[in-house]
């Protein structure tokens, strides 16, 4: 047997070279490659010694040579094709291990001139790969360091690797060709030339891609979709953070909705630094909340609307630690995602059986702001993602801030306005929240006007309004739903401002004696 082997990431090249070697496979390499199984003590051929030719151009051509691409091409159920190799004095190749160029890292870096990030995109390196992807049948293919471990045992195997293998392989293959190219396409698409071409600029990239890169690689199939005669399965965005790199650690299997409620969990504690938790059903909060610990967040939260919680979906924006886990094991809920979970917590969560426990780092995604794709029929919509970034710091902090009426709101009032204006955010719209200054009170959601939604918390509401604090994600286009919010018991208002009518509005909270303040962003949530 002979197999090439081409690879930038090194990982667990000398052990799998090792195994290799020992059940009779010739080394074939190139350049660095060749370096690193001399290194360790192996037999390696050069790729020029195969070929009567030495790489050229600093390395741009090595394997681009009929002596190896004919191996891999060769079928070995043609006698045509054995007899062409046999003519030209051309073994055939077995195998081929090749990762590509690190284009993506070069891409991601700010300060890689463009003539180096161009010496990154790979040529000889997806040739052999799909030269062997095609070949499947006669020529495994190798692109993950990962799969190291099962090509060696496919290989011990009785019979040798089966055709199934070798074809999964193959697909794996082509995926990772398809998604380099798309790395280069999209990263090409921000580069700038000058009038006359000769010069190019890698531009920061600014508003959204010529090219959308949607997905990576399937995580697994989930156990339904939003109904259980829809087939769904749950994928990578390729960022390698937040829900597609989460652990699941316990629990029955995922569901379509389940990863929605989770999403929609994260995003509402993610807002804070303190401790937070918050309770969805349908993507919208039962109830959300912030205390000295994160069981206080967690019962607060829980006990906004314990009606609706049970069978929720919580989010935590701490590791779990066994004072939460005993107080969420207390109650029926579906799942939870969090950070992390303490190790007395987990043996408290995994007496609940069939509860999803879910551990994603969130971390990465809320320092690159990231973007929202959704499908619509025969099209893709992106945005970038909404971050509550006005409400980061204490209140009244932001220049943007504007009371608009003849009151200031209290010290403790711009407190309960900037935690409920973080929660609104995240409430289906039409929204209007009551709220404290660390826990909902009634959460009126995807209302068709702002009369409507104020209507439904109050029916929502499982303790007096009276001295609360009201939120509207957009503006009030009359007076009418302001007017729901004073009779309802609020003593301040957010919203962000901007109606024709915005005069109306705010004579009706002087009338009313509210202090109302205009954020001058709105935070529609569809």
């Amino acid at each position: 047997m002979r197999a090439i082997l081409s690879v930038s990431d090194k990982t667990g090249l000398a052990g799998f070279a090792k195994g290799l070697a020992a059940r009779g496979v010739e080394l074939v390499s190139t350049g660095g490659t060749a370096r690193a199984l001399a290194e360790a003590g192996l037999p390696v051929v050069g790729v020029s010694d195969v070929t009567g030719f030495p790489e050229m151009m600093d390395g741009r051509v090595k394997s681009l040579h009929p002596a190896i691409h004919a191996g891999i091409l060769a079928r070995r159920h043609r006698p045509d094709d054995l007899a062409a190799l046999e003519r030209q004095g051309i073994r055939p190749v077995d195998l081929v291990v090749v990762n590509l160029y690190p284009f993506a890292r070069a891409a991601a870096d700010p300060a890689t001139p463009f003539d180096a990030l161009v010496e990154e995109i790979d040529i000889g390196g997806p040739s052999l790969v799909r030269a062997a992807a095609k070949n499947f049948r006669d020529v495994l293919v190798v692109v993950d360091p990962a799969d190291y471990p099962r090509v060696l045992a496919a290989l011990g195997a009785a019979g040798g690797p089966t055709p199934a293998f070798r074809f999964a392989l193959a697909q794996k293959a082509f995926a990772h060709t398809a998604a380099y190219d798309e790395t280069i396409a999209s990263t090409l698409a921000t580069v700038t030339a000058d009038a006359s071409g000769a010069g190019f600029a890698c531009a920061p990239q600014t508003g959204l891609p010529a090219r959308l890169r949607v997905g990576g690689g399937k995580i697994g199939d989930l156990r339904y979709g939003e109904n259980p005669h829809q087939p769904a399965a749950w994928y990578t965005d390729g960022s390698g953070a937040g829900l597609g790199a989460a652990e699941v650690l316990q629990g029955k299997g995922l569901s379509y909705t389940n990863l929605l409620d989770l999403d929609a969990a994260a995003r509402i504690v993610l807002e804070f630094s303190e401790p937070a938790a918050s309770v969805i059903k349908h993507t919208n909060p039962c109830g959300a909340a912030t205390g000295a610990s994160l069981v206080e967040a967690y019962v607060r939260a829980r006990d906004a609307d314990a009606l609706s919680a049970f069978g929720g979906i919580v989010g935590l924006n701490r590791a779990v630690d066994a004072e939460a886990a005993t107080a969420i094991a207390s109650t029926f809920i579906e799942a939870v995602v969090a950070p992390g979970v303490e190790e007395p917590a987990r043996a408290i969560l995994a007496a609940k059986k069939n509860m999803r426990v879910v551990v994603a780092d969130f971390g990465a995604l809320e320092r690159e702001g990231g973007r929202d794709v959704r499908a619509i029929l025969g099209a893709l919509l992106a945005q970038e993602r909404d971050r509550v970034l006005e409400a980061r710091g204490p209140w009244p902090g932001p220049a943007d801030l504007r009371v608009a009426t003849a009151r200031q709101p209290t010290p403790e009032e711009w407190q309960a306005l900037r935690f409920a204006w973080r929660v609104c955010a995240h409430v289906k719209s039409n929204a209007v929240i009551f709220t404290s200054a660390d826990r909902t009170l009634a959460i009126g959601a995807g209302q068709m006007s702002r009369v409507d939604a104020v209507k439904v918390a109050q029916m929502k509401a499982t303790a007096t309004l009276a001295g609360s604090v009201a939120a509207s994600d957009a503006f009030f286009p009359f007076r009418d739903g302001l007017d729901a919010v004073a009779a309802a018991g609020a003593t301040a208002v957010v919203q962000p401002g901007g109606s024709v009518r915005d005069a109306e509005v705010i004579a009706a909270a002087d009338e009313h004696g509210l202090a109302m303040v205009f954020t001058g962003r709105r935070h529609f949530r569809h």
